[in-house]
């Protein structure tokens, strides 16, 4: 149960379709009340796999659901962690980042109907959320693609439009301000550069739009790996740019899509008096 299906138990429950002994039942299947769930394997909010506790209960807590990290786990790990959030959740789809290709083999032969991102490695079990607010993910070259991938793959699937701008570096700025009158129809960007990491504040400078900088580990030696670049964007000078860590698009991803879906859903119907 996420924040989705609580809103329409309470509507249900208003509306006398649901009776508030029913509701509490649901409700209290989680971490919330232990001791009152009708369901002893979820009372705590999780489901205790041995070698893992897989947090069924983020999603009302946070509105996202728990996300499965790919990168270092074996099928015995990944398909048993995928399949206990996909019996969590009726309405939320399963995200997994950093998928390695023989965790794609496994999860294809498994589980039916999984969208696997190659630029990515990221994948999907059901599908996305209808989406609310609008997110641009832009970034500075095409060594910075995967990682763009990533943060766009990650808000489309927490609930959010997502459009990339490839390529717009400041090495050649025209590219960018081709694209800069764009920025202010979306409700968060993610900007996603490597070597010197510039492209943020400049385009903070431009758009007076929340902001979510991604270093990435693109560049040579004094790059240090994307060190350099994430200091270079903790020091811009561009106001309303806050900085991910280094080649984390999903972070920045998850980020852009809480905003644009709070900005949504805050949004005046047409024709409304503020």
């Amino acid at each position: 149960m996420d924040r989705a299906d609580v809103h329409d138990l309470l509507i249900r429950v208003s509306r006398g379709e649901e009776s508030v002994e029913v509701a509490l039942s649901h409700l209290t299947t989680g971490p919330l009340t232990p001791g009152l769930a009708t369901d002893p394997d979820r009372a705590d909010g999780f489901v205790d796999l041995g070698f893992a506790r897989v947090d069924t209960h983020r999603g009302m807590r946070t509105g996202d659901p728990e996300v499965v990290y790919g990168a270092g786990k074996g099928p015995r790990e990944l398909v048993p962690i995928v399949e206990a959030l996909r019996a969590a959740s009726s309405t939320r789809p399963v995200l997994v980042t950093r998928l390695s290709h023989d965790g794609e083999v496994e999860l294809r032969a498994a589980i039916p109907g999984i969208t696997v991102d190659e630029p990515s490695r990221c994948a999907l079990v059901g599908e996305p959320p209808k989406p609310m607010g609008r997110v641009a993910v832009l970034s500075a070259g095409t060594s910075d693609g995967p990682v763009a991938a990533e943060a766009a793959f990650v808000a489309r699937a927490m609930g959010a439009v997502a459009v990339r701008y490839n390529d717009v570096g400041v090495a050649g700025i025209h590219r960018l301000l081709a694209v800069a009158p764009e920025l202010d129809a979306y409700d968060c960007l993610v900007v996603v550069a490597g070597m010197e990491g510039a492209l943020p504040s400049v385009v903070g400078g431009l758009a007076g739009v929340p902001l979510v900088a991604v270093p990435t580990s693109v560049g040579y030696g004094s790059s240090f790996a994307g060190l350099t670049a994430l200091l270079a964007m903790l020091n811009s000078c561009a106001p309303g740019v806050v900085v991910s860590n280094i080649d984390n698009g999903f972070g920045a991803g998850a980020f852009a899509a809480r905003v644009a879906r709070r900005s949504a859903s805050q949004a005046p119907a047409a024709g409304a008096v503020r």
